[in-house]
């Protein structure tokens, strides 16, 4: 039986994910031996697609991967992903009876109307360039420009729910660190 094969039969199957950094900071994506390629069209695979890489193949697979990063210095990064399990669904909720009104009955309010975004941005440097950058409250993530600098745009309406109005840049590899209150 192909390996393939036994994947699709057996729950306990292990998908195999081998992602191997270029100096250039290209990836190249490999699943169970086979090229996983970007869309076509699309720019190579990058460090910050990482994250979408690895949903994408567990969605498609369904079964838990092992996730080896190789490093442009050799160095191999092991990481494991399980599916996450499916949650219950629950029934629909019984419709409430309908009560006949023997008076006309006052005008109901207008339902609210949602707020169209208003972005702000909170710009930092010290970022390895083309690193992955936090922002935290992780609503999330961008990726630093050739000179350093990251640069994010936040939804205001999750800058009006944090009591402070600050944010913060979070490298991935440097550990930068930028708090500011975003303009």
């Amino acid at each position: 039986m192909s390996k393939r094969a036994r994947q699709k039969t057996d729950p306990t199957a292990v998908v195999m994910v081998r992602i191997v950094v270029a100096e250039d900071g290209t990836l190249s994506v490999t699943v169970d031996g086979a090229p996983y390629l970007p869309p076509e069209f699309s720019p190579p695979w990058r460090r910050s697609a990482y994250p979408h890489i690895v949903d994408a193949i567990s969605q498609h697979t369904g079964h838990t991967l092992r996730v080896d990063v190789i490093e442009i210095d050799g160095r191999v990064i092991t990481d494991y992903r399980t599916p996450p399990k499916p949650r219950p669904v629950s029934p629909d909720p019984v419709a409430a009876p309908v009560v006949a009104a023997a008076q006309p009955s006052a005008p109901q309010p207008a339902a609210p109307v949602e707020a169209v975004p208003r972005f702000a941005q909170l710009a930092g440097s010290g970022f390895v360039p083309g690193e992955d950058v936090a922002v935290a409250v992780i609503i999330s993530h961008t990726e630093t420009a050739p000179n350093g600098i990251a640069r994010a745009l936040i939804d205001s309406r999750h800058l009006a729910a944090c009591p402070t109005g600050e944010a913060i840049l979070v490298g991935r590899i440097s550990g930068t660190l930028v708090l500011g209150r975003p303009e």
